[in-house]
């Protein structure tokens, strides 16, 4: 399915709305930290509208951030991403270290070359305003792009809203909106349907999720990139277990993965391994994965950048630490995850600026508890509860990142995540999946809770933690 998608209706729909829930590679997409609204969704939305110049005569490029673009733009590299997406950069394409070389190049020379081999002027801190006081209704992450030309000419202009997860979408795509979409073998937009529709087909979650794939790509094409992405996560976590120093940004947070793994590995050889070992290790690596986020390092958005160490954590526990994972688990686990975050999404929202972290941490939680679950044989059943009770246990978590910076509370949060959603699929586990709250219930809840939220406390660093913890 496309991740770029047409704006229709109001934001935050409600369960009656219609349309797809996201696909798996909707989901899980590859890119750079430290946000999936705030870098990558802005660096696509740049890139898309720089491929459209070509034979144009562009002088100038103005870029407008509105909402919570403006507010944590500066922390969450928006201006950097918007800038390395007019050269037409992609975030699942560039190295981080060329992003940076390229980033210091603008900087210096205060131009930067489009697509079409065009140079022209563009001093970031001129060209990019973080506009904070006009209100954008249709989405809190809003971005319009301006090509002028020589004789002063707005040639093309383009308003995009990076609703979450590396999703983008463009004002008055008609064009998308009128795109024929296949139609699924197993359908559903919600848990109750998805669990109608396992009853009758006799199949599994992640079976009936990898149905519906094929009406995208082959299927050996759609199992390829469920083993890229699991790689892809698991190589995150080597990375962030073996890099040491600050964090960028000014808050001087250290990197502790390594120091955290080291002290285990230490502790391991001389004394009995502590009852909370397994969660130690969880909690290591889901700060692995966060810390190269923080650091604009290659992630894997599970569903979004500031959520994206609880899959990968959980994933790792369930192949080190679960005897009744095969070989297949790691599929299972992340086709599974990916039907519960497609409801979510669909139903809900995965943005922080929407809803809060309930939106994104818990959403990880709730897909990493659904793919634990599945992953170790649980029926449909047991996946849906596991879904519902990590979810249930994040509803009203606000996103109140200080500084602007997906730093705190941001990578301790998804240690936490990651140990709900082990806790989540074991409580399920034990049981035969008849609950009382139902994962549709709870998505619900976190909808409503999410526009009753205070603007202040979804993404905009203007409450919470933001407002009482001193940036220096």
């Amino acid at each position: 399915m496309s991740d770029t998608a047409p704006l229709t209706g109001t934001r935050l729909p409600g369960p009656a709305a219609a349309g797809w829930p996201a696909g798996f590679a909707d989901l899980f997409k590859i890119g750079l930290g430290p946000s999936s609204s705030h870098t990558v969704g802005p660096m696509r939305a740049a890139a898309a509208f720089a491929a459209a110049l070509d034979g144009l005569a562009v002088a100038r490029l103005q870029v407008t951030a509105y909402g919570s673009l403006a507010w944590t733009g500066k922390g969450h590299g928006t201006d950097k991403a918007i800038a390395l997406g007019l050269t037409g950069a992609r975030p699942d394409e560039i190295d981080p270290e060329e992003a940076e070389r390229l980033w210091r190049d603008i900087g210096e020379t205060r131009s930067l070359t489009l697509p079409s081999g065009a140079t022209v002027p563009f001093h970031p801190d001129a060209d990019i305003h973080l506009d904070k006081r006009t209100h954008v209704p249709r989405h809190p992450n809003a971005m319009s792009l301006a090509a002028v030309s020589p004789s002063g000419v707005t040639v093309a202009e383009e308003m995009y809203y990076s609703v979450g997860g590396g999703f983008i979408e463009r004002e008055g795509d008609a064009a998308a909106a009128a795109a024929p979409v296949p139609d699924p073998v197993h359908r559903w937009i919600s848990a109750e349907e998805m669990l109608r529709a396992a009853e009758a087909s006799g199949l599994s979650v992640a079976q009936m999720q990898l149905a519906n794939e094929d009406r995208f790509r082959p299927r050996a094409r759609t199992l390829a990139l469920v083993d890229r992405i699991a790689d892809e996560m698991l190589a995150c976590i080597d990375r962030g277990l073996t890099a040491q120093g600050m964090l960028p940004g000014g808050l001087r947070v250290r990197r502790r993965a390594r120091a955290l793994t080291e002290g285990m590995d230490q502790a391991s050889g001389v004394n009995m391994q502590p009852a909370d070992a397994p969660m130690r290790r969880v909690a290591s690596w889901a700060i692995a994965v966060n810390e190269e986020n923080a650091a604009g390092g290659r992630v894997v958005t599970a569903p979004t950048n500031g959520a994206a160490g609880v899959i990968p954590a959980t994933l790792r526990y369930a192949r080190e630490f679960c005897p009744l994972v095969d070989r297949e688990g790691p599929r299972r686990f992340l086709l599974s995850a990916a039907a519960i975050g497609g409801i979510v999404k669909r139903n809900a929202s995965i943005s922080g600026a929407e809803v809060g972290c309930q939106g994104e941490v818990g959403t990880a939680a709730a897909m990493a508890a659904a793919g634990l679950a599945a992953a170790q044989g649980g029926t449909p059943a047991q996946v849906e509860h596991a879904a519902e009770i990590a979810l249930e246990h994040h509803l009203g978590m606000t996103c109140d990142p200080v500084a602007g910076l997906v730093q705190i509370p941001c990578i301790e949060r998804n240690a936490f995540g990651a140990t709900k959603a082990i806790l989540a699929a074991s409580l399920a586990l034990q049981g035969d999946g008849q609950h009382r709250v139902t994962l549709d219930q709870v998505v619900e809840t976190m909808r409503q809770t999410g526009l009753d939220m205070n603007e202040k406390y979804r993404e905009t660093s203007r409450g919470g933690l933001a407002v009482n913890v001193p940036e220096c």
